[in-house]
């Protein structure tokens, strides 16, 4: 289990408390990686104190915030053979239930994606953040042949066949994830996505202008790597 954290001293104690709970009921090993990137506030403190009072947890500590270097680094450190992203404030072990049965079945796919868009999800954020998801959405399928209606949020990866891919990923910040998603979907690698209930315990600490401006520049970007790549 993956979780960056950037300035959650608020809630990270409580979001990881939540997972190794629901984790241990499950009678199953695992590990809890906390990236701790950047923060300014409490968040590296409680992050250490977390992995010096369960063995389950540890945590890595970044100079800078990058939430995709923090996935990048949080996949690279994991041991096992699944590996589960999931934010401090957005995360369900019902969606991890469903997405490790998805991964059993055989030919079992990369990556299972907790789709914001799916059919059957339920997604109670703010309207304007609504818009902006399927505005993302629509660009990944137009402009990149994505297959899948998401790349941000929860995800179940397959860690053997998805860490050559973090590793090539160039993408920080905000595509990270979506970079890492459509180069799995070139490479002939199942993507398949469940639906999710989303709903947030915090609003958005980003404008949506400030980050809507910084992902059009960025799928620019990538666009132009991928072709280069191919």
């Amino acid at each position: 289990m993956v979780i960056p954290a950037f300035n959650e001293a608020g809630m990270l104690r409580e979001s990881v408390h939540d997972v190794v709970g629901g984790l241990r009921a499950r009678a199953a090993p695992f590990e809890v990686i906390v990236v701790e990137n950047g923060s300014t506030d409490g968040t590296r403190a409680i992050a250490a104190e977390l992995a010096a009072h369960d063995s389950e947890v540890t945590f890595r500590a970044l100079a800078r915030p990058d939430y995709g270097e923090a996935l990048r680094t949080g996949i690279l450190a994991a041991q096992g053979a699944v590996v589960v992203i999931f934010d401090t404030d957005y995360y369900d072990l019902d969606f991890l239930d469903r997405a490790l049965a998805r991964l059993e079945v055989v030919p079992h796919p990369a990556i299972v994606v907790g789709s914001k868009r799916a059919p059957g999800t339920r997604d109670d954020r703010p309207w304007p953040r609504r818009l902006i998801t399927a505005a993302f959405a629509t660009v990944l399928r137009a402009g990149f042949g994505l297959r899948v209606s998401d790349t941000h949020g929860m995800k179940a990866l397959d860690r053997a066949a998805v860490t050559p891919l973090a590793r090539q990923c160039r993408n920080g910040r905000d595509l990270f994830d979506t970079e890492l998603v459509l180069r799995a979907d070139r490479r002939g690698l199942a993507v398949v996505e469940l639906p999710v209930t989303v709903a947030e315990r915090r609003p958005s600490r980003t404008p949506i202008a400030r980050r809507a401006v910084r992902t059009v520049v960025g799928l620019v970007r990538l666009r132009i790597l991928l072709w280069r790549d191919e």
